[in-house]
């Protein structure tokens, strides 16, 4: 029998519309061989739906009416024996109806950003003891958590930019310019603020001075709890690489080189422009990631390439990688300094393209193989006894 696999995308996150785009293209890319796949869409607000309408794009967002073509659903949270997930539905049946469950084998989130890609799935996944893909949960917490990514890999010694973090004051007031202007003052103007717990350049902005800073704290505020504040990097250039650790071997793919039309690549540039290139898998959709405007397996300076290649190969490793996340790097392409700026536990596209172009090349249907199969082997590895609790510790009788 084919492995039931739930495809989870949308959710409460300003990265909602690109997680659909990768959604729907993993859907597209599955081996329909091995794997009955079929999608879980999130909504903004959080609530859970299954249909056969989810695979289309056109069908996109869904309004109220076309909501009662679906059916809403809840993960249950209580394992079970034979170590499947099950979608309880919302009934919508009369008195003496009861609409079926719904079980699967293994999930595939395709989450980008809050609620998703930042262990807060993953945990629940865990308690429900169900298989799934990608970073376990605390390393997808860690990791969405651009300070705490600091401090994780500081002891890796791989280099990163000095920060200083603004949090969101608790009476929601900003923070007076004196106050930021002491906050800073380690750090040398013009400076980069962005969102500590987003991605796709979601937030982000480059400020001149100390008004800067504060005019552009408002709408980070909204979508976060803190703010982090680091240099401008000069000529920038950025390198963007994807990391696998499996059957037991790590990996790294292609190396990416973003081209830039301005200071920095915002979330259009990254989402909205160009064509695909290197897509080998049919039906893949030419939406998301794919559609970057890059250059693959750059000609690099000597000596470049073993570092970037061993610093994503450390910070993989120092959380216990699973998954296939891209390790982000930020460079000037004068001085030829170079730094981590970030980890994406679920890149979009689940960076497919990167591996396609790796010296060892894996199509898009191979990786989610692979993606599904170390699920499972995680969620095997992973299980513990019926009644964990040790003889010496139990102090209630058992039957």
């Amino acid at each position: 029998m084919r492995t039931r696999v739930a495809v989870l995308f949308g959710g409460r996150s300003p990265e909602h519309d690109v997680s659909i785009v990768t959604g729907l293209q993993a859907l597209d890319a599955l081996d329909q061989g091995r794997f009955d796949a079929f999608p879980v869409y999130v909504s903004t607000t959080g609530r859970w739906f299954v249909g056969d309408s989810l695979r289309e794009r056109s069908f996109y967002l869904p309004g109220p009416e076309a909501e009662k073509r679906l059916t809403q659903v809840t993960l249950d949270l209580t394992p079970n024996d034979l170590g499947q997930g099950v979608l309880l539905p919302k009934d919508k049946g009369g008195l003496f109806s009861r609409t079926k469950e719904i079980p699967f084998d293994v999930a595939l989130p395709a989450f980008h950003g809050l609620i998703g890609e930042d262990g807060q799935i993953q945990g629940a996944f865990e308690t429900a003891n169900v298989a799934y893909a990608g970073m376990r949960t605390l390393a997808s917490a860690v990791l969405m958590d651009k300070v705490a990514t600091k401090r994780i890999l500081a002891e890796t010694r791989i280099p990163q930019l000095p920060c200083e973090v603004i949090e969101r004051p608790a009476s929601g007031l900003l923070p007076s310019a004196e106050v930021l202007a002491e906050l800073t003052k380690a750090l040398a103007f013009p400076l980069i603020v962005k969102p500590a717990h987003l991605g796709s350049s979601i937030g982000v902005a480059k400020v001149a001075d100390v008004e800067e800073l504060r005019a552009v704290l408002p709408p980070i505020f909204k979508l976060d709890t803190q703010a982090i504040v680091e240099p401008f990097v000069e000529n920038l250039v950025e390198y963007n690489i994807a990391v696998s650790g499996f059957d037991g071997r790590v990996q790294t793919s292609a190396i990416e080189r973003p081209k830039r039309a301005a200071d920095l690549l915002d979330f259009k540039q990254k989402y909205l422009s160009g064509s695909p290139k290197g897509a080998k898998v049919p039906g893949v959709r030419s939406e998301g990631m794919l559609s970057l405007t890059r250059d693959i397996n750059p000609v690099l300076p000597d000596g470049l390439e073993a570092k970037l290649r061993k610093w994503a190969e450390q910070t993989f490793v120092a959380v216990g990688g699973t998954g296939t996340p891209r390790i982000d790097f930020l460079g000037n392409a004068e001085t030829g300094a170079i730094f981590l700026n970030e980890v994406n536990p679920c890149p979009g596209s689940f960076a497919f393209f990167l591996w396609e172009a790796a010296a060892e090349p894996m199509l898009f249907t191979e990786l989610l193989s692979k993606l599904i199969d170390e699920a499972q082997a995680q969620h095997r590895a992973r299980q513990i006894p019926a009644d964990p609790t040790l003889p010496d510790a139990r102090l209630f009788p058992r039957d």
